[in-house]
């Protein structure tokens, strides 16, 4: 397994992260223990050694702890998220913190991260999560205590927002690493550029996240598929992505959700035989993303965090359907999968609250898309 020395520690260059993990059939809440306990031992045996989960992902953390307890503590790294917007006081870090170190079953976290600064951090008006409430609450202040306590080994932040944010996070506080949205989509599409470069310049170490987007550039249209399968036949569309996140110089592992065998052989594979991509490559990679971007698909990585819905929409369901139809132009598997769906979790019952708007890390403009796939389905 290719590994990079992160702070004197050789880190696995995949990193598992624990938020899809695979759930028991027909639900999307209960983890499927014994399905999920087999990928870790698997990984571990395979020289994967960083594991990243979070407070918010739910039953996540119990799991890591019940997965990863049976193996020596320095055989791995554990990272995971305390969420701003749960502290209302400095106390409420002690109890999250506390509560996450009973859940994990360990003593220490290797890296610990505030969770999700965006840009809807930066409007104190509409809701907590501000840079004004980072700072009232002591949150940096309640790190470094416990980094000082040995309790946490490094500090970092994972990030979804604008690179004049970043600016100012990075200017006005020390990190010792920074977890961001990197993939050859996103790259020119979103401006991962810009983070990248800001985070380099700061000499700050990157976790890469979402670097298939959420699994979406593991399947690509059919014609954005055919440009790489061209050039290399012999592997996997999913591969490119994970070999173009691992190239930056400055990427210390990249995060893949993995909850099938196949998806977590094929990245070992690639991990394990590792070359990074050429100019080439890059080039192709350029045409792919061009030819996918022009699907139609919404940039949604299924992460859940517009969940729940105040009116009942299952809103990363009707994204994913309706992107599957978008790469193959096919109209049954959506009419299918959609009629599976109640009344309240269609597109219609949307009502526009624009709740779902302030937790979207990627800033989609959600109720739009219901009121366009609505009109799509009325077709």
């Amino acid at each position: 397994m290719e590994k990079r020395n992160f702070f004197g520690k050789d880190v696995s260059l995949i990193g598992f992260g624990l938020m899809r993990l695979p759930r028991i059939a027909g639900q999307t809440t209960d983890i499927d223990e014994a399905a999920a306990s087999g990928l870790i031992d698997y990984a571990m045996a395979s020289g994967i050694n960083y594991y990243d989960t979070a407070y918010t992902y739910g039953g996540s953390e119990e799991f890591a702890g019940r997965a990863l307890s049976k193996y020596p503590r320095d055989s791995y790294c554990l990272a995971t998220k305390c969420p701003p917007w749960k502290l209302k006081t400095a106390d409420d870090f002690e109890r999250i913190f506390a509560e996450q170190l009973e859940r994990c079953r360990t003593d220490y976290f290797d890296f610990y991260l505030v969770h999700n600064f965006a840009e809807e951090l930066t409007r104190a008006k509409t809701n907590e999560e501000s840079f004004e409430h980072f700072e009232k609450v002591g949150m940096y202040d309640s790190l470094q205590r416990k980094k000082a306590e040995g309790k946490i080994r490094r500090i970092g932040f994972s990030f979804h927002g604008t690179a004049a944010l970043l600016q100012k996070l990075v200017d006005r506080y020390e990190w010792d690493f920074a977890q961001i949205q990197l993939n050859y989509v996103d790259w020119s599409g979103t401006d991962a550029k810009s983070l990248y470069d800001i985070l380099t310049a700061h000499e700050i170490p990157l976790v890469i996240m979402e670097p298939l987007r959420g699994g979406a550039l593991a399947a690509l249209s059919e014609a954005s598929a055919k440009i790489l399968k061209q050039a290399q036949p012999e592997v996997s569309v999913a591969s490119w992505g994970l070999r173009y996140a691992a190239s930056f110089p400055n990427v210390i592992t990249v995060l893949s959700g993995m909850n099938e065998l196949s998806q977590l052989t094929d990245n070992i594979a690639t991990m394990n035989e590792f070359r990074p991509v050429s100019g080439l490559e890059k080039e192709l990679l350029t045409e792919a993303a061009k030819v996918y971007s022009q699907a139609g698909t919404i940039a949604c990585t299924g992460c859940r965090y517009c969940m729940p819905c105040p009116a009942g929409v299952n809103i990363p369901v009707i994204f994913s359907i309706y992107n599957h139809y978008c790469l193959v132009k096919f109209r049954i598997p959506f009419d299918n999968g959609y009629a599976t769906l109640g009344e309240s979790e269609r597109a219609a019952a949307c009502i526009g609250c624009g709740q779902c708007v302030k937790k979207c890390p990627q800033h989609l403009p959600i109720p739009e898309h219901m009121q366009e796939i609505n009109a799509f389905v009325n077709e």
